[in-house]
């Protein structure tokens, strides 16, 4: 099947691609405030499917769901000196309320550390109200001056976990953990391939003593950061007085974290999957897995009878198998115009039933991601879609695990990092000097996406843009990014 008209192709443009992708899928509209955009129900129904199953890990972690209020007071930004100045130029702020001037403003939270700290020093008092292990589901806003559905956007929908710990150690650990957990999410459920690593000191987020993020490679080469988790140290501990009486009944500071997954996530399924002809979705998070479409002749009831009933005996097997299923019986639009526009929303699979396949007691099966048809008789349809869509997620996870070991690269000169990042991930020995950096970043356009917490040894080498003594112990990635 062609690609749908109109529809620009990504090696030509992929940003049009992708901006023409998300509204013609009927992922989102626009909202009338710059930057806030309305999600759908087909995208909001694939960021329900991410949140119950990554809820559900969380859960089995340990930790527990609550929400705070989304005012915070400015003062307590004022707190933390390097998060006040870290988010400052993208705060909302509140002055005024029932038509008076408030008599201090508030800001509309861009993350909760703050007002979080400000409850946890009530809440800890001794090393026995220790861990406390705690997430929250909400909405968040940044005033971004360029936007993007997803990807960048003045209000959007994540989760953020904060979580206190008696020592560093057991912070450290649960910095490690999330980012596990987000790592085993992206693969598993989005069948997305990541890369494991810390970010550098120009680019760890605002307050934290460490910053580890998951990067995901998307289908023009850019990199995508997908996930963090930030161990804070005692910084917002100290900042809010969370305190408590430790072991040897001495004063000591919590040590605290962080760790966000956004809709951003929505961004890196679509870029790191679709194809010219639009979305690929993975079988694991797919709002619909199976879509099924009745074929026959307008004026011919009798056929339809038959064919309407065949279509919904399938469906109720497939419902009671737990898949997500949708019967296209539209009438009025063609077999031709359905099979387009259900591939370009990226269903995994689509049957499709006419009277000759009733003739031949078949339902015709079609793969979204190899464009394969093939025959299956109608007994066996419901039991073989289970273990055909996890066939797909596996070569979906293939498919992008090979197209990013294509785009890796390794630069052993200035010369060559400047030339591959132009295609893809490059490997390349550094200094850690942020001004180093950001010369770099001026230059190519490209950032270190993170040292990655496997990858090749740095040890004994110098760095590509100084010529000093790399700064790491292995080699960190370059990459332009989204």
């Amino acid at each position: 099947m062609a690609k749908p008209q109109g529809l620009p192709s990504q090696a030509d443009d992929f940003s049009g691609w992708y901006n023409d992708v998300v509204y013609r899928a009927d992922l989102v509209d626009l909202g009338p405030v710059r930057g806030a955009f309305v999600i759908k129900p087909y995208g909001y129904a694939l960021w329900e499917n991410i949140q119950r199953e990554l809820d559900a890990m969380f859960k089995a972690t340990g930790h527990e769901n609550l929400y705070f209020p989304m005012l915070i007071p400015m003062s307590f930004f004022q707190r933390e000196a390097d998060h006040v100045e870290g988010f400052a130029p993208e705060l909302a702020v509140v002055t005024h309320a029932g038509g008076k001037e408030l008599e201090e403003p508030l800001a509309i939270r861009p993350t909760s550390e703050t007002i979080i700290g400000e409850l946890y020093s009530k809440w800890v008092q001794s090393y026995r109200d220790l861990p406390l292990l705690y997430n929250q589901w909400c909405n968040v806003m940044r005033w971004e001056l360029r936007t993007r559905p997803f990807l960048r956007t003045t209000e959007f929908l994540w989760q953020e976990g904060h979580t206190a710990h008696a020592n560093a150690r057991e912070a450290l650990d649960e910095t490690r953990r999330m980012l596990e957990v987000y790592a085993e999410f992206a693969e598993e459920f989005g069948a997305l391939p990541v890369i494991k690593g810390e970010k550098t000191d120009g680019e760890r987020f605002a307050g934290a003593l460490q910053t580890l993020t998951i990067e995901a490679m998307m289908r023009d080469g850019k990199a995508l950061q997908s996930g963090t988790s930030h161990y804070m140290g005692e910084n917002f501990a100290r900042a809010f007085n969370i305190s408590f009486n430790d072991v040897d009944n001495q004063q000591a500071y919590a040590h605290t974290t962080s760790w966000g997954f956004s809709t951003r996530f929505i961004g890196a399924l679509i870029m790191g999957h679709g194809d010219d002809k639009g979305l690929i979705m993975p079988p694991r998070l797919a709002p619909v897995q199976v879509v099924v479409l009745p074929i026959y002749r307008a004026n011919d009831e009798e056929a339809k009878g038959r064919v309407m009933a065949a279509v919904a005996t399938l469906r109720a097997e497939l419902v009671a198998k737990d898949v997500r299923v949708k019967v296209d019986d539209r009438e009025g639009l063609s077999p031709g115009r359905k099979f387009v526009e259900w591939e370009l929303k990226g269903v995994p699979l689509r049957v499709e039933i006419g009277p000759k396949d009733l003739e031949q007691g078949v339902g015709t099966l079609a793969d979204r991601l190899s464009g394969e048809k093939r025959a299956v008789p109608l007994g066996e349809l419901a039991t073989r879609v289970p273990a055909e869509l996890e066939a797909f997620h596996a070569a979906l996870f293939e498919r992008a695990t090979a197209f990013r070991a294509q785009r890796i690269y390794h630069a052993e000169t200035y010369a060559e990092l400047k030339e591959l990042v132009e295609l893809g991930f490059v490997y390349a020995t550094h200094c850690g000097d942020p001004e180093s950096e950001k010369a770099i970043q001026e230059e190519t356009k490209a950032t270190v996406r993170c040292i990655p917490l496997d990858g090749p040894s740095a040890e004994g080498t110098v760095c590509v843009h100084t010529g000093r003594p790399s700064g790491y112990a292995r080699k960190v990635i370059f990459a332009k990014a989204y």
